[in-house]
């Protein structure tokens, strides 16, 4: 059933036809089409020409007024103006690297919606509810006016079945044999009715957690899951790689990871895993081992024949077969950089001296601040001509020097310690990934307000996150940002 509305916009008033709908939901909708606008001087209604040859041709003549024209050429023109471009571009970079595939195969009944909201983030990284303006603007799917509450219903509608069956599509895709860089980020949802934002906060101090797969050589993502923000990272490395196990069929993978998913018991975990073909991650100086590894090379490790050149930075490198517990070795890796020791003993140095100063300057002001007295003794001294007494703690700075310029990171197959500075360096694809999801596309916030539309809206980001880390990956390889930026193709900036 049609019926026409008027809508003000501006100083105008449009004539609109809406016809009602029952959506995929079974909930009731409309589809609206301008047909004409009011005269705003004789109240009249003009009518595009479209539609009165529209209403002659079914047997409904339309009165038109004939104190002026329907439209003027301008406004006709306008009224059929569509982007084109972005759908197109995007639509052939999805079905090349198989997404649409995998979209239309686990969503059946909601991928278009699902692909275009994604389309959406990428080319505004506006909210949602600004969607339904930029599809009326923008050539689409048939997916009607995607207005604020279609794409609520839409994010309820679908499962975590729906979702694991495009990741395991979408995995069936990425058969590369590459590493696949994991860590976490943190995002934030103010509602309480997300369940899992009662369960804490995370490193962050934020209330959820992202975990992501990406691969490092094409620099797309692979898999992800949110989990609350009390969970700690290396809680969730046996439950990200068991999913991944299912979703790929028991496909080995080769994982680079930060060191907050370091501990000894993961390290245990993933040397019996058979899954795991090759591992590589560093190992923080709270652990014994690595300070130990430390101290066994201060003396020799800097010398030409150790010296390494990874991406344009010299530095000191000894790789040595290490045991491990319950009879398995490692791979240990040791690095030196002189420079960064350099720096980072400079810029102690200048903290220390500038709280040092102040505390001379006013020692009653700081005697009971803790970065003052982390580093400092302020005492009483009757003596003195301020009545207190200022001495740098010079072992406190000396003990936090000992690691200055090291790293040690660790593996359960051989291989040199260029390649492996290489490959670890190389994770950066996640850290970046993860800023666009955060950043570009509006999800650093989750204006969500159910657990389900938590993870659709996630679920959402990661397929914008897809064609955009494509998008910045053939623009970085072809050289195109000497020419262009993301802007300038009408996407959001990276």
């Amino acid at each position: 059933m049609s019926y026409i509305i008027k809508q003000r916009s501006g100083k105008y008033t449009y004539l609109m036809e809406c016809t009602a709908f029952r959506n995929a939901s079974g909930k009731p909708d409309n589809k609206k089409i301008p047909i004409g606008k009011v005269d705003p001087v004789t109240g009249a209604h003009i009518y595009k020409s479209d539609y009165i040859e529209r209403m002659r041709l079914a047997g409904t003549p339309v009165e038109i007024a004939s104190a002026q024209k329907a439209f003027s050429a301008y406004d006709i023109k306008n009224s059929y103006i569509r982007e084109y471009g972005m759908h197109y571009l995007l639509c052939t970079i999805a079905t090349r690297l198989g997404l649409t595939e995998s979209l239309a195969s686990a969503l059946p009944k909601y991928w278009q919606e699902v692909f275009m909201l994604a389309c959406y983030l990428v080319s505004s990284g506006d909210p949602f509810s600004y969607c339904e303006e930029w599809i009326s603007n923008t050539e689409s799917l048939p997916v009607g006016n995607m207005s604020s509450q279609r794409i609520s219903e839409l994010l309820s509608a679908i499962s975590h079945g729906d979702r694991e069956g495009f990741y395991q599509a979408w995995c069936a895709h990425r058969c590369e044999e590459e590493y696949l860089a994991l860590d976490i980020t943190s995002a934030s949802s103010y509602s309480e009715l997300v369940d899992d934002v009662e369960w804490g906060y995370n490193r962050d101090n934020e209330n959820l957690n992202i975990c992501m797969l990406m691969g490092e050589t094409s620099h797309l993502p692979v898999y992800q899951t949110v989990y609350s923000g009390s969970l700690k990272d290396v809680s969730t490395l046996k439950t990200t790689l068991s999913i991944f196990d299912s979703l790929t069929s028991g496909k080995p993978v080769q994982v680079v990871m930060d060191k907050g998913f370091y501990s000894k018991k993961n390290v245990d975990a993933m040397l019996c895993d058979e899954r795991i073909k090759k591992f590589i991650i560093p190992v923080p100086f709270t652990s014994s081992f690595a300070i130990k590894q430390v101290d066994g090379e201060r003396k020799d490790i800097d010398s030409i024949q150790n010296t390494i050149v990874v991406g344009g930075e010299s530095m000191r490198a000894v790789t040595k077969e290490r045991a491990w517990s319950n009879g398995h070795k490692v791979f240990t890796h040791i690095y030196y950089s002189a420079l960064k020791a350099l720096h980072r003993r400079e810029d102690l140095y200048s903290h220390a001296a500038i709280l040092r100063d102040e505390a001379e300057a006013e020692p009653q002001k700081w005697i009971k601040d803790d970065e003052h007295t982390k580093y400092l003794i302020i005492r009483r001294a009757e003596n003195s001509k301020t009545g207190y007494t200022v001495n740098v703690r010079e072992e406190v700075i000396d003990d936090a020097l000992k690691t200055a310029g090291w790293v040690v990171i660790i593996s359960n197959k051989a291989g040199n310690a260029k390649d492996t500075m290489r490959i670890y360096r190389a994770k950066d694809v996640v850290e970046k990934g993860f800023l666009r999801l955060k950043r570009s596309l509006d999800l650093g916030r989750l204006r969500a307000h159910s657990q389900e539309n938590m993870q659709n809206k996630v679920f959402v980001g990661f397929i914008a996150l897809i064609m955009l880390s494509e998008l910045h990956s053939v623009m970085s390889d072809k050289e195109l940002y000497k020419k262009m930026t993301m802007k300038h193709l009408g996407l959001v900036p990276l």
